[in-house]
């Protein structure tokens, strides 16, 4: 309350005395305290440079600034390789199927053929091989990111939490995945 009151007095003080300081003052970010206590003066710090564009002075201090890292650094990890496996396979999964709802309520009116009936069918032409393949790249982004969600929702619970656990648990998400992906596609 004090120190706004002087900040105050000081600004009146100096509007009056001088009209043209105050707005000096506020421009040179001159605190109240300093124009009350009369320490107006201000260092300033003199152009080492001649360059007349300033790009090109910007563009040389960028040379001499330290690069981070980043991830060229870190050993890869199976933490956060599996946090990016996890969003990128609810992307890959999300998409398709957002693409096959539009796909399916607009095929009546294109008098596209997308029935269950139509689709088995269409589905029960193709090879062994192209079945397998297909099913097998459905399956495996469907089951690692299910089986890494159950995984979030133990950490949740609060369970599982120490970094042991962690990379315990990551491993039997992959290995689990593997499996059940395989078994999904040979059924």
């Amino acid at each position: 309350m004090i120190s706004q009151k002087v900040a105050q007095q000081s600004l009146r003080r100096l509007a009056v005395q001088q009209p043209y300081a105050v707005r000096w003052s506020l421009m040179n970010s001159m605190t109240p305290a300093a124009v009350a206590t009369g320490r107006t003066t201000m260092q300033m710090r003199q152009v080492t440079s001649k360059a007349s564009d300033p790009t090109k002075l910007l563009a040389q201090q960028r040379l001499h600034r330290p690069v981070s890292p980043h991830l060229t650094i870190y050993r890869p990890q199976v933490t956060w390789i599996l946090s990016a496996l996890h969003r990128n396979t609810g992307l890959i999964l999300s998409g398709p199927l957002y693409l096959f709802s539009i796909a399916y309520l607009a095929a009546p009116a294109l008098g596209w053929h997308l029935e269950s009936a139509s689709l088995a069918a269409a589905f029960a032409t193709l090879p062994l091989v192209a079945k397998i393949l297909l099913k097998a790249t459905v399956a495996l982004p469907f089951t690692f990111h299910t089986l890494n969600g159950v995984r979030h929702l133990v950490w949740d619970l609060g369970r599982g939490i120490t970094n042991k656990q962690v990379i315990k648990s990551g491993w039997a998400v992959v290995g689990l995945s593997v499996v059940s992906a395989l078994y999904l596609a040979f059924i």
